[in-house]
């Protein structure tokens, strides 16, 4: 029954690839959201959603539920339809620049320094984007992913990021924690998304609530002398973004190697925290983080 869903899933979405590389960016983009809007329950569960929303958000109504439901549905239906154009926004074929760049100058101390970096995020705007314009900012770079559940799609997902994206790409998993280390030791950065939930992982606060939390960003840190650096990616309008360089997180070690960990996580969740609630309508809301 779930070859028939992924079949039915991946034909679906490779019609679609093709209309909106049809029709144009913006009309596909239209036409997406209108597709996310109407089977995005179908994949994602409404009731995690609204739970999620409240365990982060507190006591709000239901009608503004809906209002980040949808947006959030809207900006990922704008990412999938921004897919089709990764080569664009890669070689900057569009008339005007599509992201603009905050805290360069933090990336130009990073080359210059020749020295790995820890570069975090969340799954805000159109994530995949903060990957490749640190590729194209000449940063050494390998980026985490996650694979896809349908093994109809995860195959053109693997090829866009490789070819558009960052073309060092890393598997999480046992495999991919070697191939991280292989990179480091190279003094290549990593690029993550640290908001999602992690099957085996320490629980940590995250909104006041014991949470999955990824352990990597501190781990590499403390172990290769790196700094984490926070991005945050924001759609301004349509298909423009702003990409914040945020100040790297201060490692300070005292002896206590775990208990020092423990508190960069923390730390981290901390800012991801403030990302969401700078704009909830553009952070997806589909991860249990709080299972």
């Amino acid at each position: 029954m779930k070859i028939i869903k992924y079949i039915l899933e991946a034909f679906c979405i490779y019609v679609l690839f093709f209309l909106i590389r049809i029709l144009g960016l913006n009309l596909g983009r239209k036409i997406s959201g209108s597709f996310f809007l109407k089977i995005g329950f179908f994949f994602r569960s409404k009731k995690l959603i609204k739970k999620n929303i409240l365990t982060a958000l507190g006591n709000i109504s239901d009608s503004e539920i809906k209002i980040i439901t949808k947006s959030m549905w809207l900006n990922y239906a704008s990412t999938f339809a921004e897919y089709v154009y990764l080569d664009k926004f890669r070689l900057n074929k569009f008339s005007k620049p599509r992201v603009n760049i905050s805290g360069k100058e933090i990336l130009d101390s990073v080359i210059k320094s020749k020295k790995p970096a820890i570069f975090i995020s969340g799954h805000f705007g159109n994530f995949e984007l903060m990957a490749m314009e640190l590729d194209k900012y000449k940063i050494n770079l390998a980026a985490i992913y996650r694979p896809l559940n349908n093994i109809f799609l995860n195959p053109l997902m693997v090829f866009l990021r490789k070819k558009y994206i960052c073309k060092n790409q890393i598997e999480k998993g046992l495999t991919g924690t070697r191939q991280i280390i292989e990179f480091v030791k190279k003094n290549y950065s990593i690029a993550l998304m640290v908001d999602q939930r992690l099957s085996e992982s320490d629980r940590y606060p995250f909104f006041n609530k014991p949470a999955h939390t990824t352990t990597l960003p501190a781990q590499l840190a403390f172990k290769f002398n790196c700094d984490i650096i926070p991005i945050y990616l924001e759609r301004t309008k349509d298909n423009f973004f702003n990409m914040d360089i945020l100040e790297p997180i201060k490692i300070i070690k005292t002896g206590n190697l775990e208990d020092d960990k423990k508190k960069i996580t923390i730390k981290i969740n901390q800012i991801i925290e403030k990302m969401v609630l700078k704009n909830p309508k553009q952070w997806i809301w589909t991860h249990s983080r709080w299972k």
